[in-house]
């Protein structure tokens, strides 16, 4: 029983998807003689937290009731006023929580507070759904950077084009939907200046977000066209740049865009200072997308969480371009090893996921 309705508190979080950053998905449900009396989840810019919304929808009922969370009530004020004051007043018998909030500005534990004005609180059910709910919250909160994520479209000779550089389309409709949806999942968007100079896409997202999508360019050398497509929408462009840029393009391009300048190693963005600094804007989550080059680089420097790679039933042979450039790994045992491995079928593709050891 107490499984069923927290997964039900997971479900109703996921309904924040995309509408929630820089907070945490949560759901909430009350239950009271086996039966729910309240329920809700939370969108930013509705501000109440999903604790809040479920108990006022289960209204005198939520006294001695049972409250469903994913994730631990907080006990700071934010920009609403703690979640277990609401809780406490609302006379809840017990408690029942998936994972505890890593959050340092939460101070002393929601479970703890509760505990101490003698409510019942249980821990664990449903932990790891739980987890894998917020990775993308939790792993922002406790590095200051944000969530990474790979994405390839890719042949299953695990090419990403013709040698001609031709690659539309390598994957079909049901792919690229689901592409779309991890689109609309992360706080941004990060392509190579090659992929915008040879693709010259647009990275917009097909459904409407509370918060506007940030596309990022990794331009080394500022040559990210004035007229490129992806400044067609009102979304915000960073492109990180070297601090030897040129000063012309850098003004020019500033009229369109984001510049940041960033230190180099080996001639290549420093990608620690890079994600520094698209912490410190309170991006979350970020969603790489290529090309080769790019998505070797952030294999190498060890910054990828989690990868997405789409495969279309085609072969193309050794002339199609490598979806990944040369890792310099000569021995099996230092490949890049996955974990927790998924698979979906997305006819006539499917999509491969799974956590970086």
């Amino acid at each position: 029983m107490h499984e069923r309705f927290m997964k039900r508190a997971i479900a109703l979080a996921r309904r924040g998807v995309g509408r929630v950053s820089p907070n945490p998905l949560v759901g909430a449900v009350v239950v009271k003689d086996g039966r729910i009396v309240g329920e809700g989840y939370h969108l930013y810019e509705k501000k109440d937290h999903a604790e809040v919304v479920a108990l006022e929808r289960a209204g005198r009922q939520a006294a001695g009731a049972s409250l469903y969370l994913n994730l631990e009530p907080c006990t700071h004020h934010g920009r609403t006023p703690p979640c277990v004051d609401r809780i406490l007043e609302a006379g809840v018998r017990e408690v029942f929580v998936a994972v505890r909030d890593p959050n340092p500005l939460a101070g002393e534990k929601g479970t703890e507070v509760l505990r101490k004005q003698g409510v019942c609180v249980h821990e664990g059910h449903c932990r790891q759904k739980g987890i894998r709910l917020n990775e993308k919250f939790f792993h922002f909160i406790q590095t200051g950077k944000p969530f990474v994520l790979l994405k390839l479209a890719l042949t299953l000779d695990g090419k990403i084009a013709a040698g001609s550089g031709e690659s539309q389309w390598i994957t079909g409709n049901k792919a690229r939907r689901e592409a779309h949806r991890l689109r609309y999942e992360y706080d941004a968007i990060l392509v190579g200046v090659e992929t915008v100079l040879q693709d010259d896409p647009s990275l917009d997202v097909r459904w409407r977000r509370r918060n506007r999508i940030s596309k990022v360019v990794l331009d080394s050398r500022v040559r990210t066209p004035f007229q490129a497509r992806l400044f067609n929408s009102s979304d915000p462009v960073i492109i990180f740049r070297g601090r030897q840029a040129s000063k012309e393009r850098v003004e020019k391009l500033s009229e369109r865009a984001r510049l940041i300048a960033v230190s180099q190693r080996n001639g290549r963005l420093e990608w620690s200072h890079l994600l520094r600094k698209l912490g410190q804007l309170k991006i979350t989550s970020l969603l790489i997308e290529g090309g080769a080059r790019v998505a070797a680089s952030a294999l190498r420097a060890g910054i990828v969480q989690k990868i997405s790679f789409f495969y279309g039933p085609k072969i193309i042979g050794s002339s199609g371009r490598s979806s990944i450039e040369d890792l310099g790994i000569e021995q099996l045992a230092r490949a890049v090893k996955l974990r927790a491995i998924r698979l979906k079928r997305l006819a006539p593709d499917f999509m491969v996921e799974g956590d970086i050891e």
